[in-house]
């Protein structure tokens, strides 16, 4: 069956989603978010395109990119080719890092960019690895909190809100704003749901998670749950039955 054609955008606007081709985690040190940041910066310059917004997560990265005279696809395929290129040496592994094809999304007015630039921002507060947009280190939020262009192109958004500390405030609000929506399309392996695990307890291994204190261990599974993992997961990896995630998730 042939591919469903790209949507085309009028604006040059594109919220876009890469995830790694077998949905596992691909980031694994501060080196692989730094090295993705240096090529995605590099190829800037070398095809004058805007990064207005950028989340890198452990499997997958969002970005909210304006393209000119070179085509989204194209400048896609060069960051993940040389990205892959870079981590498959790095880990001595061989082939294809992300899915073959990229999901994207045309941004179609100032409203809609706004809503996604903040969308792409909570999506660590979401999975739940941290608590304030200013903690999580390996998305454009800082940029715009320290008026740091040199990655990322924030007047875009402060001109479109029309005030910076109004974009702020905005950026910070809590919504149920959902755009390509990662837990909508895949449930969680194991792997990523431990990953969770790890990084919203500060545990290194699920049995470190196990021997917490049960009131402990309780207090996360809504954050959990929230952050996509199932409820045969949570009972499973974190040793408590179904039946009470169930009620405290309530």
């Amino acid at each position: 069956m042939p591919r469903t054609a790209r949507k085309q955008s009028a604006s040059g606007k594109y919220h876009v989603m890469l995830r790694e081709i077998n949905k596992q985690q691909i980031f694994e040190d501060d080196s692989d978010y730094k090295k993705f940041c240096y090529i995605m910066g590099d190829c800037k310059e070398e095809y004058d395109f805007r990064l207005h917004a950028y989340c890198i997560m452990g499997n997958h990265v969002h970005i909210l990119i304006e393209v000119g005279d070179v085509s989204l696809s194209e400048i896609l395929r060069k960051i993940e080719v040389r990205f892959a290129q870079w981590y498959n040496k790095k880990y001595q592994r061989t082939g294809h890092l992300f899915q073959d094809r990229f999901r994207s999304e045309v941004i179609e007015d100032d409203a809609h960019f706004l809503r996604v630039m903040r969308y792409i921002h909570n999506n660590p507060i979401k999975a739940g690895l941290c608590d304030s947009l200013e903690e999580y280190p390996w998305s454009s939020y800082r940029a715009y909190k320290e008026k740091d262009d040199s990655l990322t192109d924030i007047q875009k958004g402060i001109a479109v809100m029309g005030n910076y500390e109004d974009l702020l405030d905005f950026l910070n609000e809590v919504t149920e704003d959902e755009f390509m929506d990662i837990s909508n399309h895949c449930r969680l392996t194991d792997n990523e749901a431990k990953q969770i695990i790890y990084e919203s307890s500060n545990c290194s291994d699920i049995t470190s998670f196990q021997s917490l204190d049960k009131m402990e261990r309780l207090s996360y599974i809504k954050k959990l749950k929230k952050a996509g993992l199932s409820i045969r997961q949570i009972s499973r990896l974190c040793g408590i039955s179904k039946g009470i995630v169930e009620r405290n998730i309530k």
